[in-house]
């Protein structure tokens, strides 16, 4: 089961249709599908789910629903989900059940282990769900020390000046909740650097301005763009976002997929800006990652690490503030040939970095996430040597 970025993106537009389903989008002037080598259903079956209602193609009769949105409101609305959705398809039952997600499923995927954690104690054979672990990047644990390692990630790979660096330490203190003026004055002028570079993935290309605002007219302008602007050598390609927009805008596709039945007033976007209000979303979520780990859950905590919005600066304080004791330190692990990142053995809990990744570690490296999903179903750890 996977959950994307959020509040109120979706699951299919990211997760599914540009990191790890079995099918990406493509360019061109009717966009189509194409197969993606290293999807993550040639390691279990996967399960998409558009979170909270009112992402994607998801939709309520209950207006007042958009209301109420909140993590709480998402865990229950997720477990309900789960129980019809095990009914309708018992034959997945029996198998092992695992979470997964990136960003701010950091606070979805936790709060879901939990509920079904809890239920399970109680709940009849019939609604009883084998949850075995999850698996969590780049995710929103803690407020402190997901702002703090976003400043330090920031200065330290040259993003920000040491003038803006010493004004957002002076004047921030992200324990706690309120902004002083003069924070938010120092924090406005960290952010402007992004309007100029990715913040979720510092070394990657933006797509091109004339690409995206054309992208759904035959435009020779277009045709002329070379191939180097906007792919880099590994594959990746910046303008994937805007071929899924207008895949999944395709009436033909939504019929095809059962969607949209409802016809929603308003185009198919990767964001639904009509969720304009959260009504709890707990500033730290290390206590009940304690309750899970003490539960005996398997849980592996992964950070690609060219990420600045939740850097593995952020991800190595949080899980430092977690306490739990260190059984193997910083280990280099191996992708063939290749060191593929670095992880930390936790007592209870695994730390993974991708080298190389941004924020969506399997759209930046395919490969080595499907080999890291792979050793965390196995449990096993990552590889230790070249191979």
């Amino acid at each position: 089961m996977f959950f994307n970025i959020g509040p109120g993106c979706s699951s299919i537009g990211y997760g599914e249709a540009e990191e790890l389903g079995p099918f990406y989008p493509e360019k061109g002037n009717k966009p189509s599908l194409k197969l993606n080598e290293f999807a993550w259903n040639k390691a279990a079956n996967l399960l998409f789910v558009e979170s909270p209602v009112g992402v994607g193609f998801s939709y309520t009769n209950t207006t007042n629903d958009f209301n109420l949105l909140g993590d709480t409101f998402t865990a229950n609305d997720s477990y309900n989900f789960l129980n019809n959705w095990f009914k309708r398809f018992p034959q997945f039952k029996s198998h092992d059940f695992y979470i997964t997600g990136e960003s701010y499923a950091g606070h979805y995927v936790p709060q879901l282990a939990e509920l079904i954690f809890d239920r399970n104690k109680e709940a009849s054979k019939e609604d009883f769900i084998n949850l075995k672990g999850f698996l969590i990047g780049n995710a929103l644990l803690d407020d402190e020390t997901d702002q703090t390692g976003m400043i330090d990630y920031a200065w330290d790979h040259a993003v920000i000046s040491d003038k803006v660096y010493r004004d957002v330490k002076k004047n921030c203190n992200f324990s706690l909740v309120e902004r002083s003026d003069d924070c938010q004055k120092a924090l406005d002028e960290y952010f402007a650097v992004y309007n100029l570079i990715d913040m979720y993935s510092l070394y990657a290309p933006d797509c091109p301005q004339d690409f995206a605002a054309n992208r759904s007219t035959n435009s020779s302008r277009n045709k002329q763009l070379p191939e180097s602007w906007h792919k880099k050598p590994t594959g990746y390609d910046p303008c994937a976002e805007h071929y899924t927009d207008s895949y999944l805008n395709r009436p033909d596709v939504q019929q095809a997929l059962h969607a949209n039945v409802t016809n929603i007033p308003y185009p198919w976007t990767h964001c639904n800006d009509n969720i304009t209000s959260w009504s709890d979303s707990p500033p730290s979520i290390l206590p009940l990652m304690k309750k899970l780990v003490a539960g005996g859950l398997r849980i592996w905590v992964f950070s690609g690490d060219n990420d600045g919005r939740i850097p593995v600066t952020s991800t190595r304080l949080t899980l430092r503030k977690l306490g739990l004791k260190i059984i193997q330190d910083w280990t280099p692990w191996y992708s063939n040939l290749q060191v593929g990142g670095w992880t930390i053995t936790y007592d209870g809990l695994m730390f993974v970095t991708i080298r190389g990744a941004g924020h969506q570690v399997p759209t930046f490296k395919p490969k080595e996430a499907l080999l890291m999903l792979n050793r965390f179903l196995a449990n096993q750890t990552m590889p230790y040597k070249a191979f």
